[in-house]
């Protein structure tokens, strides 16, 4: 008998031990691990950190040149609850500002970590100290840049530490319990390109040293918005959309887009979708509830169902007065009229747009504002990018809602005003909740400031955030133009200034030039007055003669014609300019296009380069060709490479055409071609693998002209290569710019070294030399343009020999 038993309590011991390994691998497989890729990203940046501090050319300077007035993409903002004039901004893939006199200095306080994408802040409103950083901008954009999850200060922003969620990629919202700071709300919408299961809402109990999923719908649909009843921390809201992107198309509506509410801090979730429009046709929602009457709610809907009602002509003469207004009141601000004008129109034809909705019974009803008609234009054709809403904390019925402009209503959304700002594409809001007057907001130029209710506002220009995507430079002596695209801000130049003893670099401030907010630039290097440039998806080319005083006819379009085709082209199109000749200029779409006579005249030289596939075709352009290159040792030996992964190569000026991507990874941009200065058959090509999420760094040589190819990034740990170059006066020296910095090889590829000190981590996207000043200038997407002396390179290569 006592056998029995004692058995029998054995077998209950174990029951229950069992019980216990039950329970808590149930538990762990809701917690958020960082993944494999996750952990190797890390490293590798540990490794980029540990090669800068150990390189050969550690003592040698990065100098940022510029621009500085014209700033970038702020995805977010936020002050410190009881000292406002310390604020921190959060830039879409510059890191993290921080201003301790109300915005009139600022310092980078995340400069230096694994990512510079930022998706959102959140200061603790228990100990100010303390700032989260989300990384991952939620907002999809063209150059969106995947985080790599969560950090937390402790010290207000002077050291950072990592606290998971690596495996997100993009992070929309951080919220902090108002009285308890151990728990933390983050909300993700996942992977951009690619289907995930880490989309959704996170909560942490213990300050971020663990995590646990507590919403998820699917793998496609992620959490892009969520609030908290500041009167009841255990109520929040979520707000849902697919948020996937594919190479050839923008995001799509889909039936999970919606509002979710939580009364048990996470636990369980209803849907709150009583008096909204059909969800199937929606897409991102935005949300916000009132502080001092959270019975309030509003959501920002982008409402893709048709509209119902007619326009009538009092509708039509306001869009024409708008359109006119637009001519007159210049770019920004004329932008912003046009807009407006456009939203005086009826609701016949086309989707609705931005759709905002009110609830006063904690989101049990909504109703339609009325003023949705008025703001339904704001989103023009992207609404996807936009979706934020702000309610004054102490006023229920004045509400603003963000987009192309930003509009405001002081009387519960029934009508709404613009709101006149420094710039267009509005991201981020801070209301005072001390002072309602005071207004902190992002958008694609920057950062203002208001005291007034945004009646006036301050406009720093001190924040060097610009998101670059190529240079190009004169090849001048002592002072010499660098040109560049800048996301939303069109093209710029500005002039870098070497110093007769090469003691120094320096830059005069940019001015607006000519080009697109996208696109290329190329400049004769014989005569640095003959400029030429492509613009977002293709279009153009343009050429501008500096020698014309008169600006209206400095510019001649050179387009050539496509015929029979539609044309093709990338948002960033390639237009090379030829090393035998600088009247010689390559430009390229799904074809090949030369010109021997500036763009007077353009022959096509290709056929349709790339893997054409009807099914892989939608709002996006793609299988678009990225880049071309010709032979400096020998004219009429051509390479183009395509978005979705071939290189293609023509020894014969384009009657023959042979596809030499045998070997290459596949699906990924070949984002920069460097045929050889000294070797006809070599040629260099950097791979980029961002739109598939394949963070590693992708460099290969070829020396049988492309027929066989030898990786050469072994060395460079990883971060995706968005460039690479060779000096031109050592064709064993190169040069690569990847999404951590710059990289310099002086044995062809065998072995790489960090170049330089004193650059952040920033995302390299174009590198330019300067032949006779020996200087190399790169355009970052993030952080402007910088500046490096190239002889020190030179001089080490001497001493290693």
């Amino acid at each position: 008998m006592r056998w029995t038993v004692l058995y029998r309590s054995l077998f209950t011991v174990i029951l229950f031990v069992g019980f216990l390994d039950v329970v808590a691998c149930q538990a762990s497989a809701q917690l958020a691990v960082d993944s494999a890729e996750v952990a190797q990203r890390m490293t590798w940046f540990q490794t980029h950190r540990k090669m800068r501090d150990e390189s050969p050319l550690k003592d040698l300077d990065w100098l940022f040149v510029g621009p500085m007035a014209m700033t970038g993409r702020v995805t977010d903002v936020d002050a410190h609850p009881s000292q406002p004039e310390t604020i921190y901004i959060a830039s879409c893939s510059g890191g993290v500002f921080k201003s301790v006199d109300d915005g009139k200095n600022w310092n980078p306080i995340f400069e230096d970590h694994a990512t510079a994408s930022i998706g959102d802040l959140a200061i603790d409103p228990n100990d100010p100290n303390t700032i989260w950083v989300g990384t991952g901008e939620a907002n999809i954009f063209r150059s969106t840049m995947a985080g790599i999850g969560i950090y937390k200060s402790t010290d207000a922003g002077k050291t950072f530490e990592y606290k998971g969620l690596g495996d997100t990629h993009h992070i929309a919202r951080i919220l902090v319990h108002p009285k308890n700071s151990d728990v933390i709300y983050v909300a993700s919408p996942g992977h951009e390109y690619t289907h995930n299961e880490q989309r959704g809402v996170y909560k942490s109990v213990n300050g971020g040293d663990s995590w646990e999923k507590v919403f998820y719908q699917d793998e496609k649909t992620g959490a892009i918005d969520l609030v908290m009843d500041p009167s009841n921390p255990d109520v929040l809201y979520v707000g849902t959309a697919e948020r996937l992107r594919y190479r050839w198309n923008d995001p799509k509506p889909g039936p999970q887009s919606g509002i979710w509410k939580t009364t048990d801090a996470g636990k369980t979730w209803k849907t709150m979708h009583n008096g909204l429009p059909e969800l199937a046709q929606c897409e991102r929602v935005g949300l916000d509830v009132c502080a001092s009457k959270p019975n309030v709610v509003y959501a920002l809907i982008n409402n893709l169902n048709q509209k119902v009602a007619a326009t009538t002509n009092e509708d039509a003469s306001k869009e024409k007065e708008g359109e006119q207004n637009a001519k007159e009141e210049g770019k920004e601000e004329g932008q912003d009229a046009k807009e407006e004008g456009r939203s005086a129109r009826g609701r016949s034809g086309g989707p609705v747009g931005a759709d905002l909705y009110r609830s006063d019974d904690f989101g049990e009803t909504w109703v339609r504002c009325e003023g949705s008609d008025k703001i339904g234009r704001i989103y023009a054709s992207y609404g996807w990018v936009f979706g934020q809403v702000r309610v004054d904390p102490n006023d229920p019925d004045v509400v603003f809602v963000h987009g192309v402009s930003l509009m405001k209503s002081t009387d519960g959304g029934k009508t709404f005003a613009n709101v006149r700002g420094n710039h267009s594409d509005y991201h981020a809001m801070w209301i005072d909740p001390t002072d309602s007057k005071h207004i902190l907001v992002g958008n694609d130029g920057g950062f203002m400031m208001s005291r007034d209710g945004l009646e006036t506002f301050f406009h720093p220009t001190n924040i060097p955030i610009a998101t670059l995507y190529n240079v190009a430079i004169g090849q001048d002596m002592g002072s010499f133009f660098a040109y560049s695209t800048i996301q939303d801000n069109m093209g710029w130049r500005g002039a870098i200034e070497i110093a007769s003893d090469r003691s120094k670099i320096t830059y005069q401030e940019w001015q607006s030039g000519y080009g697109d907010e996208s696109g290329r630039h190329a400049v004769d290097p014989t005569d640095s007055d003959n400029v030429y440039a492509v613009n977002r998806y293709g279009t153009g080319p343009y050429h501008f003669d500096f020698k014309e005083e008169d600006r209206a006819k400095r510019r001649k379009a050179i387009s050539p014609k496509f015929e029979d085709a539609k044309r093709r082209a990338q948002w960033v199109s390639p237009l090379t300019m030829s090393s035998h000749d600088p009247s010689r200029i390559f430009y390229g779409a799904q074809f090949v296009f030369l010109t021997n006579d500036k763009g007077d005249n353009w022959k096509r030289i290709s056929p349709d380069l790339t893997n054409f596939d009807p099914e892989k075709q939608g709002n996006i352009e793609y299988s678009t060709i990225f880049s071309i290159a010709e032979s400096p040792v020998k004219k009429g030996l051509i390479y183009a490479g395509t978005d979705d992964g071939n290189v293609q190569i023509t020894q014969d000026e384009g009657l023959t055409w042979t596809n030499v991507s045998s070997g290459l990874p596949k699906d990924c941009f070949i984002a920069s071609i460097e045929a050889c200065r000294a070797h006809e058959g070599t040629v260099f090509i950097a791979v980029n693998g961002k739109r598939i999420n394949n963070f590693n760094c992708y460099l290969f040589k070829s020396t049988d002209f492309g027929k066989t190819w030898e990786s050469i990034s072994n060395g460079i740990p990883g971060g995706i290569a968005n460039v690479i170059k060779q000096d031109p006066t050592d064709s064993d020296i190169l040069y690569a710019g990847t999404d951590l910095g710059v990289y310099f090889s002086l044995d062809g590829g065998k072995a790489w070294h960090v170049l330089g000190t004193g650059l952040p981590t920033v995302y390299v996207h174009d590198l330019a030399i300067h032949h006779l000043e020996h200087v190399a200038v790169i355009a970052t997407h993030g952080r402007g343009a910088w500046a490096i002396d190239l002889l020190p390179v030179r001089a080490l290569k001497v001493k290693a020999e």
